[in-house]
């Protein structure tokens, strides 16, 4: 079987790599292995940090706008929500740039963020009042029945106190005498009843 050499490609490829690595410490960017590893190594990194320096600076640019809300007498939350209430689209790099650059106007989104937080108080404390009135509403026929209760409650009192002045009555006579109601009554089986069957009989 021939021999097959690299040649051009070869070169051409090793080459690409050394010129990534130009300006690398040492032997990584003269030596083809070393070299290699490094930029393997550096490829990942620059992956890696282009997602991180976005992280950064929405950071920095958020730090930014706190700090000046702050001087307008607002949190970077109320004045982040204010905005998003006041239907205000502006992201966070152009807040943090007027910021620093234009004092006047970002004063002037805080009054915009403070003017819809008020909006949204008032507002909330329109559907508070209008659901207490509600609840309120919802008690009162329950209340009326609470105040009904006791009104039943002596009723049911007055019925016991009414038979035991029956049974008293009925107590006083005789036997016979109750024997004669209880036929007046329709009662059956009074031959046999006593006295006390005959009370119970007719207090019923």
């Amino acid at each position: 079987m021939p021999r097959v050499k690299g040649g051009y490609t070869t070169r051409r490829r090793r080459k690409a790599v050394l010129k990534l690595a130009k300006g690398y410490y040492g032997s990584k960017h003269t030596l083809y292995k070393t070299a290699h590893e490094q930029v393997m190594r550096s490829l990942q990194y620059a992956f890696r940090d282009r997602k991180q320096r976005k992280r950064q600076f929405r950071k920095l640019w958020i730090q930014r706008i706190n700090a000046a809300a702050q001087l307008n007498g607002l949190k970077y939350n109320q004045f982040i929500n204010g905005l998003s209430n006041a239907d205000v689209v502006i992201n966070r790099k152009m807040l943090a740039d007027m910021a620093v650059n234009d004092p006047a106007g970002f004063a002037a989104l805080c009054e915009v963020a403070k003017n819809a937080k008020a909006k949204e108080k008032a507002a909330e404390n329109v559907v508070v009042l209008t659901t207490a009135s509600k609840e309120e509403k919802a008690k009162a026929p329950k209340a009326e029945a609470k105040a009904s209760k006791p009104a039943a409650k002596a009723v049911k009192a007055e019925k016991p106190a009414k038979v035991e002045a029956k049974a008293e009555d009925l107590n006083s006579k005789t036997v016979a005498e109750l024997k004669e109601m209880a036929k007046a009554a329709g009662v059956t089986g009074i031959s046999t009843m006593k006295k006390a069957d005959l009370i119970a009989a007719l207090s019923k």
